[in-house]
């Protein structure tokens, strides 16, 4: 894994890195995934706890009160209820996405696996993601593991981040193209 010079991402690594060791000790890499994933889920559809994690006005004890809240009531609870209330008393909740991404990085590496993140328009039914994950294969050489966001603003097609490639396919960028090339024209 590339390491990055953004002291966040270095932060989120770090940390990333410490969960994935207790994880494998506890064998429990794959429940862990699943916990983080319903975390990240949870913050995407709540502003107010994306707000709290990303605020600086919130105090150490609050923020752990409040983790330790949400996680309780959604039922995270072992490693990964216990990382977000550690990180939520070290003050590092505002990197706890890229924590998520990085643990999500580091398991996929250890699989064998590269991961990929896919932004479409539309949720990709399970045959969709089957053949994307198929024809990632072709182009990786190794198995793929997506993880499959959705983003109405891209109208059609889908955004496809593995490792350092980007592959564009969205009506949006193509209709900005067409956009830029009848201005150059006129």
């Amino acid at each position: 894994m590339a390491k990055s010079s953004s002291p966040i991402s270095a932060v989120a690594e770090r940390y990333a890195g410490s969960l994935y060791e207790l994880a494998v000790q506890a064998n429990a890499v794959a429940m862990v995934e699943k916990d983080l994933g319903r975390f990240e889920a949870l913050l995407a559809d709540s502003d107010d706890l994306s707000r709290m994690i990303k605020s600086p006005v919130f105090s150490s004890d609050e923020q752990f009160k409040a983790i330790a809240a949400v996680a309780d009531k959604a039922g995270i609870t072992g490693l990964v209820g216990n990382f977000l209330r550690v990180v939520a008393q070290n003050r590092r909740l505002f990197a706890v996405p890229g924590m998520i991404k990085a643990f999500r990085e580091i398991a996929a590496e250890q699989r064998g696996e590269v991961a990929a993140e896919v932004a479409s328009a539309h949720p990709l039914t399970a045959a969709q993601q089957t053949e994307l994950k198929a024809a990632l294969k072709g182009v990786a050489g190794k198995d793929v593991s997506i993880t499959v966001t959705v983003d109405p603003s891209l109208l059609g097609g889908l955004v496809v981040k593995m490792g350092s490639r980007q592959i564009d396919t969205s009506l949006k960028t193509k209709l900005n193209s067409l956009k830029l090339a009848l201005k150059e024209v006129g």
